[in-house]
């Protein structure tokens, strides 16, 4: 890692299903078990619910990577959101990588309620995996036009 990186924190939006993933981010709390402080879940009602605007969004406003968290495939409440989102998700990171943005600021993984470990373990490999990418370019091109 070159010395421009090494103080860098990321910045995560993490969007979580209300009924598996963000249970698991509070089974983890429950259980006591820390993750890294740079992410920010956000509780979304489905994975499915969570399109490319919002991610682009949480990218363009400052995150240096988004996790999107939903139900094991076979298990979304409402039967088919998280297919839904595999799809958005594998097409949003190929838009990005031929924008020449990284695809892997943007994640997707299922989590269930009962996975509160699982949770801690992609909360803190997915920090460390943007810790090494750096800095959002969208947030340093956004912080050099606007100072």
């Amino acid at each position: 890692m070159d010395n421009k990186h090494e103080a860098h924190e990321p910045r995560i939006v993490a969007f979580l299903c209300r009924w598996c993933s963000y249970a698991g981010a509070d089974l983890a709390g429950v259980s006591r078990l820390t993750y890294p402080p740079n992410v920010v879940p956000m509780r979304v009602n489905c994975s499915g619910r969570v399109d490319a605007d919002m991610v682009l969004s949480a990218l363009e406003k400052g995150a240096d990577g988004v996790l999107i968290g939903g139900c094991h495939p076979g298990d979304c409440h409402y039967v088919s959101g998280n297919y839904k989102t595999r799809r958005r998700i594998a097409l949003l990171k190929q838009a990005l990588s031929e924008v020449g943005l990284d695809p892997r600021r943007v994640h997707l993984e299922w989590i269930s309620a009962s996975e509160g470990i699982k949770f801690q373990e992609t909360m803190t490999s997915y920090t460390e995996l943007i810790r090494e990418l750096g800095p959002s370019p969208v947030r340093a091109t956004k912080e050099a036009v606007h100072g």
